[in-house]
């Protein structure tokens, strides 16, 4: 009697076993992926910025105030100022929240090589071998960001000579980071 329990117990579960992967996609979180929204002015010479940070397996943007530099204007500039967002760790109340960051510390932009599209940037790594979730980062940022990213996409290369590629932020891309399409690669000269 006690073997026919334990078989009934065993095989009561309701969930039948599969051979093939299952991909049901990110568990559910009870973490809210928000910051506590303050009514607060920024502080003077500051502005607000919009990053992408991993919250639940997926892009959630987050506002952060940074110190204005009017000396340093341009697409350049603002690249390295979003870049140096992404890579420093979520505040306290940004890791309460649920929030990281996948980009890597030692990530940097410049400006595009000789014969690069104009609009170019260049990572310190190829794009592609940066973590999924780093690159997605870097892209939907930059995608959003109305210098650098018009009309949702960017461009992007590494450090080497390999032609750039048009990167797209898309609703797929932020619920999953991991997918970051490609327009394609940029001709070069």
């Amino acid at each position: 009697m006690a073997v026919v329990v334990a078989c009934a117990v065993l095989s009561g579960c309701g969930i039948r076993s599969t051979s093939v992967p299952v991909d049901a996609g990110a568990a559910p979180s009870r973490v809210p992926c928000r910051t506590a929204a303050g009514a607060v002015d920024p502080p003077p010479r500051t502005v607000a910025v919009r990053v992408h940070l991993v919250c639940a397996s997926q892009l959630v943007t987050v506002e952060r105030t940074v110190e204005v530099d009017e000396s340093r204007s341009g697409p350049l500039p603002v690249a390295q100022l979003l870049l140096g967002e992404l890579r420093r760790e979520p505040s306290a109340d940004e890791r309460r929240a649920g929030f990281s960051t996948a980009v890597p510390a030692r990530l940097r932009v410049a400006g595009p090589h000789k014969g690069d599209p104009k609009g170019t940037l260049r990572l310190s790594e190829q794009p592609e071998d940066l973590p999924a979730e780093a690159l997605a980062q870097v892209v939907c940022t930059y995608a959003e960001s109305e210098p650098l990213g018009p009309g949702g996409s960017v461009l992007l290369g590494g450090p080497g000579n390999y032609a750039p590629r048009n990167y797209l932020c898309t609703a797929d891309t932020k619920s999953r980071p991991e997918n970051v399409p490609t327009v394609g690669t940029a001709e070069l000269p």
